[in-house]
């Protein structure tokens, strides 16, 4: 596989969520007949109905997908601005220094392992499936699904209509990207409203993430757009309470950016300090870049498997707070791992979580 390396960098550092900013193509869709509910989320701010900005947009996406005016004009009107969404968003005023071990320990837990061992033992037929289909690893679809929302356990408390309106509308002016990041969440409202009309659904009926991030896997809308399936063939495609349904559109996810079956994630690495060039080896961050020649050549030591590994490697460093940093050589996969979230601390405690739920599975004691 040829990953684009800048085009794929742009596309992530858009948005911090696994979740890629991509907008299916425009379609017919059919009004509703049905009226919106007020919904009964948390904000109490003001509604976006009394905004001329909003409402305008309302109606352009109506005129563009087909869909009722009234209808949209409706939903995004009843969408209430959330003090809350806009303060999580908005950039950290403290600068934190990044700590693995302390990061590793916030997602591998016995509570998440024991219920990672409950969901495999329940799903073995579905992520075997998706294994054979997609070619993505039973331990890296648990490890993403038990990191992202503990299997369902935390799917968010939000409104997803009043976090992406408030995100469209009022992102953050503080930070630097306002403006990419206000016209993402309006393509993500588009996505939303334009799923909730094929399905005839309330769009004030789903909660998720701050974000507006959905159901077992935190899909975006446009994630949940153009990767997930109906995985379990009941003609819907349910990402709160069909598991089948999260397993097949996850292993989807990863196969549509790139995962190569049978690829590890990382080797381990050392270095010689006699000849290392650390500020090379650093300097295209976590993109896989270097072929095995070139990367031992900057002092990257590999030994093992590694040494045949076929296609270019990264040099992955992560911090450890005031103690020596860690580092991995990942792969192509690690890199489409980053996708979900552009975060090498995120895709190693997937992998690790995953292979200790693997391991708990194996040796009996998940319970």
């Amino acid at each position: 596989m040829t990953i684009q390396i800048r085009s794929l960098r742009f596309k992530i550092a858009l948005f911090f969520i696994a979740a890629s900013a991509c907008l299916a193509s425009a379609e017919a869709e059919k009004p509703l007949k049905n009226k919106v509910s007020a919904g009964t989320g948390q904000s109490q701010g003001p509604l976006y109905a009394t905004r001329e900005d909003a409402m305008h947009f309302a109606d352009d996406l109506a005129s563009r997908r087909n869909l009722d005016p009234a209808w949209v004009r409706q939903a995004i009107g009843q969408s209430r601005f959330n003090p809350t969404v806009s303060r999580l968003m908005q950039p950290p005023t403290k600068t934190f220094v990044k700590n693995w071990r302390a990061y590793r320990n916030r997602f591998i837990d016995p509570v998440r392992i024991r219920a990672g061992v409950d969901f495999w033992q329940a799903n073995r037929s579905s992520l075997a499936r998706a294994e054979a289909d997609y070619g993505v690893p039973a331990e890296i679809i648990v490890g993403i699904i038990g990191v992202e929302t503990i299997y369902g356990r935390n799917t968010g408390s939000f409104r997803v209509m009043d976090s992406l309106a408030t995100l469209a509308f009022d992102f953050p002016a503080s930070h630097a990207r306002a403006k990419e990041r206000s016209d993402y969440f309006k393509g993500e409202i588009e996505q939303f409203l334009a799923m909730q009309s094929r399905r005839n659904a309330d769009p004030f009926k789903p909660l998720g993430s701050y974000a507006g991030a959905m159901g077992m896997p935190q899909f975006m809308p446009s994630s949940q757009a153009r990767h997930a399936v109906d995985f379990d063939g009941d003609g819907t495609i349910d990402l709160w309470n069909s598991p089948a349904d999260v397993i097949g559109s996850v292993a989807s996810y990863f196969k549509a950016y790139g995962w190569q079956p049978g690829m590890p994630t990382h080797y381990p690495v050392s270095f010689d300090t006699s000849r290392l060039d650390m500020d090379a080896l650093m300097a295209p961050d976590i993109l896989p870049t270097f072929g095995v020649p070139s990367f031992m050549a900057k002092g990257a030591v590999l030994e093992g498997p590694a040494l045949e590994h076929q296609g270019p490697l990264a040099l992955v460093e992560l911090l450890n707070g005031p103690d020596a940093p860690s580092y991995v050589a990942g792969t192509e996969n690690f890199y489409v791992i980053t996708r979900y979230n552009w975060s090498s601390y995120y895709a190693l405690s997937v992998i690790e979580l995953g292979r200790e739920v693997a391991q708990a599975m194996g040796n009996g004691n998940g319970r």
